[in-house]
């Protein structure tokens, strides 16, 4: 019995851990992202949390590093999971959210992924190049946690600035 519960724990793990870390399909071409959006902004507010959208597509190799340069750093993780509601926007050839794109102040000029803050109620508060947060052929992971902490709720929320 003590086996069969072992085997069956470790094949839920893996799968967990296999959708956390699932790079092919991070972004998908044919979703209604602005009814998503919509939808993440609810949860964001519900929850007290901001919007972290990562804009890109599956094409792109820098998209799949920070997403699993996150999602397998425990810090950053815990950053994410506390204070975000993260939504992948695609632009693809299939598809280019123009319109959001547009909405958002034309992020997609400092290339991808490129990272948009939307604070509880769906404004855009924050656009981040993901090039301050390069190191080499990855990424630098006490820049992503400065740049989760310094657009987190907390860090934009008055009353911790009060004497």
């Amino acid at each position: 019995m003590n086996a069969l519960f072992f085997v069956l724990s470790f094949f839920v793990c893996s799968f967990l851990n296999a959708q956390s870390t699932d790079t092919a399909h991070l972004y998908n071409p044919n979703a209604d992202a602005a009814k998503d959006i919509a939808a993440a902004v609810k949860k964001a507010k519900a929850e007290h949390k901001f919007v972290l959208m990562q804009g890109g597509g599956n094409w792109c190799i820098w998209c799949k590093r920070f997403s699993l340069t996150v999602a397998n750093d425990a810090k950053l993780d815990s950053i994410v999971n506390a204070d975000f509601v993260v939504y992948h926007l695609n632009y693809s050839g299939e598809n280019k959210n123009e319109k959001l794109y547009a909405k958002y102040g034309y992020p997609q000029r400092f290339g991808f992924p490129v990272f948009i803050i939307l604070d509880e109620n769906g404004n855009r508060i924050h656009t981040q190049n993901s090039e301050y947060l390069e190191e080499g052929k990855g990424y630098n992971k006490e820049k992503i946690a400065e740049f989760f902490e310094a657009w987190s709720p907390a860090a934009l929320n008055p009353a911790n600035y009060k004497d």
